[in-house]
């Protein structure tokens, strides 16, 4: 075998299987169901890069053979977790992983900042699984294309979430509403077990193999907890923590996840499962990104709620470890750490160097006066930035001028007390108002190219999309106002 045709994933020196000597009861070995005909639509070469693999050994024929699904040959024992969970407020029972399967476990040993980190390496879309309830096990290039691009925005935006290292097209028939071309997605996390993952074994009595599963997200994950008394407490603490500082980073950026269940919170409180979702056009509070959800549970408004709704759900498959009297001080931190780091995202946004009790109220004003005006979410923010510059440009934003200029001399006179000069102000709110985020349109556009076999805008979309506060000449089209037409584009929980 040849450097070139050599992958990191191959050797079983070199890929972990540390969730294979937990008891089987979590999940069942899988054989993937290759792809006919599979060729590369995108690599992810950035992430390749912060994982410490070599692009020529990503991108060889030997790798696009595994992320089609075909691991003949290999040392691969890839499995698929079970997991229930929670849907729309409703126990569902058992779900798991339909159409995922985990190939192992690779070990960052190139990276200071995530040196010797084990992160799952999975794909997603390579056929049945024993969870996949009678559906094919496949994903259609539409859906995974989305994923694929949106987890990068989501990490170009400084939000935790799950990765995508590759996208792979296929001459695979898949049936949906129309005939479709099969794809795969390779996705990588530090971690695919959910909420879901507890609650399952919780209403099953099963309370052995609920501590078991805490014990190896400990090991794994926070070694330095293992010897302690409060070590499930702590595991309980953290995702309080982390989902409140993600949903808190959702709102400030104008994300809407669209399918907020159980079964897809991650323990760790990273972004998981990138269905329905949608960022702002127009600020709404009410915005509902998912067309399966009639009754807009999991509205814009409504995620920092259900978040800690999904946390309860968690506490009560925690009660075989942590008694009430302790979950509940626990998960009463929940909303400051929520309003602590969303009023911090918020101030920064506002180019204020340090939130004031007085700025709750400059920041409501605003989002009610964007709501009543229609006015477009991160471009008023990224406007924004040239205030002290050009206040008539972002005035203009607004029908209600009158209302704006109340609120913007009150915004001026904040922003006047400050230390900082303008230009240093104006800095540092460019580093943390986007000019790129990946609205519905783009990725459509993407979608419609790609199903002709063009993935230059994939590609062109992931550029932007991993560096969305720097200036992107050949794609400032997607920098304005979205088209007429984006607004009868729908996403359901099949998209």
């Amino acid at each position: 075998m040849t450097k070139s045709d050599q992958s990191p994933f191959v050797f079983e020196n070199t890929f972990s299987r540390t969730f294979k000597t937990e008891d089987n009861v979590y999940f069942n070995e899988v054989t993937p169901a290759a792809v006919s005909d599979p060729e590369w639509v995108s690599v992810n070469l950035q992430l390749a890069d912060e994982l410490g693999l070599q692009s020529h050994n990503l991108q060889s024929p030997k790798m696009l053979k595994i992320m089609s699904g075909d691991i003949r040959g290999t040392s691969l024992k890839p499995i698929s977790v079970v997991y229930s969970g929670h849907q729309f407020g409703v126990w569902a029972g058992q779900l798991g992983d339909g159409r995922a399967i985990t190939l192992g476990e690779h070990r960052i040993n190139s990276t200071p900042t995530k040196y010797n980190e084990l992160w799952d390496v999975q794909l997603k879309g390579a056929g049945t699984t024993p969870y996949s309830r009678f559906a094919d096990g496949r994903a259609v290039l539409r859906s995974s294309i989305r994923e694929y691009l949106c987890s990068e925005a989501m990490n170009g935006l400084g939000i935790p979430t799950t990765r995508a290292l590759s996208l792979i097209s296929s001459s695979t028939p898949v049936y949906r509403d129309d005939v479709e071309s099969a794809a795969i997605l390779c996705r990588v996390a530090r971690s695919h077990i959910r909420f879901g993952s507890f609650e399952h074994f919780h209403y099953r009595n099963q309370s052995e193999s609920v501590r078991s599963l805490a014990d190896y997200v400990i090991t794994r994950h926070f070694p330095e907890w293992l010897d302690t008394e409060d070590r499930y407490i702590n595991l309980m603490s953290n995702a309080v923590l982390k989902t409140a500082e993600t949903i808190a980073h959702w709102q400030a950026e104008g994300f809407a996840h669209g399918v907020m269940n159980t079964d897809n919170m991650s323990i760790l409180g990273e972004t998981i499962d990138y269905g329905p979702f949608g960022f702002l056009d127009s600020y709404n509070p009410d915005f509902v990104c998912n067309s399966s959800d009639i009754n807009g549970r999991y509205s814009f408004k409504n995620q920092p709620a259900i978040g800690l709704w999904n946390l309860n759900a968690l506490a009560t498959a925690l009660t075989t470890l942590i008694p009430s009297e302790s979950l509940i001080p626990i998960l009463k931190t929940y909303e400051p750490v929520f309003l602590s780091r969303y009023r911090s995202l918020m101030s920064a946004k506002l180019g204020l160097q340090k939130y004031e009790d007085s700025d709750e109220e400059l920041i409501n004003r605003l989002l009610a006066l964007m709501n009543e005006n229609s006015v477009d979410y991160s471009l008023f923010f990224r406007k924004l930035c040239l205030f002290s510059e050009d206040r008539e440009g972002v005035r203009n934003m607004f029908m209600d001028r009158f209302a704006f200029d109340d609120w913007a001399d009150s915004y001026s006179d904040r922003f006047n007390r400050q230390d900082l000069d303008a230009s240093s102000i104006k800095r540092s709110m460019l580093k943390v108002n986007p000019k790129y985020i990946l609205r519905n349109y783009m990725a459509q556009n993407a979608i419609e190219k790609a199903i002709q076999g063009d993935y230059s805008e994939v590609n062109l979309l992931l550029e932007i999309l991993q560096k969305p506060y720097e200036e992107h000449p050949t794609a400032e089209h997607y920098a304005g106002i979205p088209p007429d037409w984006a607004d009868q584009i729908s996403v359901s929980c099949s998209s």
